[in-house]
Order: structure tokens, then sequence, then C-alpha cells
């Protein structure tokens, strides 16, 4: 592993423990230099700004993770990583979701939600004729609707167990994919 790699993930681990008990608005870059040993300098070296850094952990622990399970037959995997990822990550997550830094994590839940998505459309419309603009349509649909249902999740406390949040969303979504773009197919001018 690079240098600048192990210091990116130094920087990353040190800004997770202190959100697990410091609001991320507390946190300065002094905080994360001190806690890591490195200098300012070091530190905008690799980042911006902390949200920079935050946005990076996300992309980095988070988005890569879930490529593989871009199918129909594995979408509800790709989901349950998402939901483990952010219950395994609470205080990191959560901290995130009541601060400036709320965008960041936005930006992830829908990045990794609409990649899965879209990869499961373009599987499934494989030999229809419909626009790329209506399936970008339906996946932003769905999209948007999966990432409200795990911020809700969040906010009330992550009670639900995320296999149980799957089953409920694979019992409201299985055939609507298809449905959607056949009604986008027979819609074609």
């Amino acid at each position: 592993m690079s240098n600048s790699l192990l210091t990116k993930n130094a920087l990353a681990r040190s800004l997770k423990e202190l959100m697990a008990h410091i609001p991320l608005n507390k946190i300065s870059v002094r905080h994360l230099v001190d806690d890591c040993g490195v200098n300012r300098q070091t530190f905008y070296y690799h980042f911006q700004d902390i949200f920079d850094l935050l946005g990076w952990i996300y992309k980095t622990e988070a988005v890569e993770s879930i490529a593989q399970y871009r199918s129909y037959s594995t979408w509800t995997d790709g989901f349950h990583r998402i939901f483990c990822y952010i219950e395994s990550n609470k205080a990191f997550c959560c901290n995130t979701l009541d601060s400036l830094g709320r965008t960041h994590l936005d930006a992830y839940l829908y990045e990794v939600t609409n990649d899965l998505i879209m990869g499961v459309i373009n599987e499934l419309a494989a030999g229809m004729d419909i626009r790329l603009e209506d399936k970008q349509f339906i996946a932003n649909f769905y999209t948007l609707a999966f990432t409200g249902l795990v911020i809700q999740w969040m906010r009330d406390g992550m009670k639900d167990q995320p296999k149980h949040m799957i089953e409920k969303l694979s019992v409201l979504i299985e055939g609507n994919f298809l449905k959607a773009l056949h009604k986008y197919e027979q819609a074609m001018p």
C-alpha cells in the first residue's frame, strides 16, 4: 500500500474515531492531525477540508464494496450491504446525518443505490426498446425511495434489522422494475 493511501486511511480512521464521541462540526483539522501525528500540510496535501475526507471515506469504504451486486438476482444483497455498512458504522453515519456533512451521506446513498438499480434496470431492459431517459427516471424514483427509507430508518434509531428491512423492500419491489419497463416500452412513440 502506498504511503499516500496509508496516510489517507489513518486520517479516515481518526475522523471516524473522533466522530464516535464528538459532533462533526466540532472536529477541526487540528484534532485530526494531532490524533494521527501528522502535520496540517500533510492533511491539506490529501484533502481540501474535513468534508472532502468525509466524502472519501464513504466512497472508498462503501461505494466500491457493492459493485458486484448490480444484477436482478443480487440487488437485495447489495441493499443489505448498504444497511450493514451503516449499522456497523452507526456513530459515524448518524453523526454525518446530523451535521453539515449530511450532503456526503446523501451523495453516498444516492450513488451506491442508483448504480445498483441502474444495473438491475439495464439487465431487465435487455432487448427492450426503452429510452435511456426513461430508464434513468425509473432508477431515480427507486433510488430516492430507497435513500429516504434508509434515512428514516437511521432517524428512528435503526431498530429494524437490515435483513427484515430488505425482506419488506423485496416484497414491495419484486416484479415492479419489469412492470415499469414494460409500461415505458409501450409508451414509446
